[in-house]
């Protein structure tokens, strides 16, 4: 569980460097895993990421406060911060960032509108019928992110916002997977498609049972390790096609992209390798493990 982040009452004008040390120690204590991949970035393009992933973090978070305090109006009112930024006129050091960034990199307002209506969906629904619903709000909350990450890389094709799709898509369905418990017992969300438990035989009820003891090793039959593999082979088709973005970006950008995506393909692989891993609790890596990645990451980008 992560801490929701406040926007910070800043009614006085910010400077560019307090708004960079904000964003930077926000993003540090934050972004978990993605901070391994930013730091290989360049100054410039570092900032602009810090200020993107915190945007989307504080979007996010509204999605995550106690049902009594979720309002949609709060997105109005984030709706209203991008708008205002990407004008010039700003309060927080966040999307005075942001700002920046979308003049700097010609940053399409609507693709950072798509991230506020992804989390206005986990607002009015928590469940998804099919892949391709599921698809869709993958979409919405990780692929329009890494649209706005290949524009500020800087290309060479457009077909790397295509990739950035399905990388987008892939990271998604990886978080679902880790996260499966965590969404459920704390926001009483499953992301995962209906129609394609009901195929290999699982029911919610039996799902959400198999929550109930982390102690206890949890027996949902064969069906379940045929489930998570179905969903694995869909991931990695999606990292395949998605990583071809590193060809068309940048080297010290391709680094990042492969540090991020490389940490979520071994978060995968223990959840492949353990059907059973998620439903006891979330899976994660240790700074060893990450470390290697990115090391194994930054050699194969030069």
């Amino acid at each position: 569980m992560h801490t929701i982040i406040e926007q910070p009452d800043v009614r006085v004008t910010i400077g560019a460097r307090e708004a960079e040390r904000y964003c930077a120690t926000l993003a540090r204590h934050e972004a978990k895993n993605f901070y391994w991949g930013f730091i290989a970035l360049p100054r410039t393009q570092r900032m602009a990421i810090y200020a993107l992933y915190d945007f989307a973090r504080q979007v996010d978070d509204e999605a995550d406060r106690p049902q009594s305090e979720r309002e949609l109006t709060r997105l109005t009112r984030h709706r209203e911060r991008l708008r205002d930024c990407a004008a010039g006129r700003y309060d927080d050091p966040v999307m005075r960032l942001l700002g920046q960034a979308i003049a700097r990199y010609q940053i399409p307002v609507r693709e950072l509108e798509q991230v506020i209506d992804g989390v206005e969906l986990d607002l009015r629904r928590n469940r998804y019928q099919s892949w391709a619903e599921l698809s869709h709000y993958c979409g919405l909350v990780a692929s329009s992110v890494g649209r706005t990450c290949v524009r500020i890389f800087g290309f060479t094709d457009a077909r790397a916002l295509d990739f950035a799709d399905d990388l987008g898509r892939a990271m998604q369905l990886t978080n679902i997977l880790r996260d499966l418990r965590e969404d459920y017992f704390q926001f009483g969300r499953i992301y995962l498609p209906q129609d394609e438990l009901t195929r290999f035989g699982i029911t919610e009820d039996r799902l959400t049972g198999s929550f109930a003891d982390a102690a206890r090793a949890p027996d949902l039959g064969p069906g379940w390790a045929a489930f998570v593999g179905f969903q694995a082979t869909r991931a990695r088709q999606l990292f395949a096609s998605g990583l071809r973005v590193a060809e068309l970006i940048p080297t010290s950008s391709a680094a990042c992209v492969l540090t991020m995506a490389g940490l979520y393909r071994t978060i995968l692989a223990q959840i492949e390798c353990d059907p059973a891993l998620p439903l006891t609790r979330r899976v994660s890596l240790s700074g060893k493990t990450k470390l290697s990645v990115m090391v194994k990451s930054w050699l194969h980008a030069m």
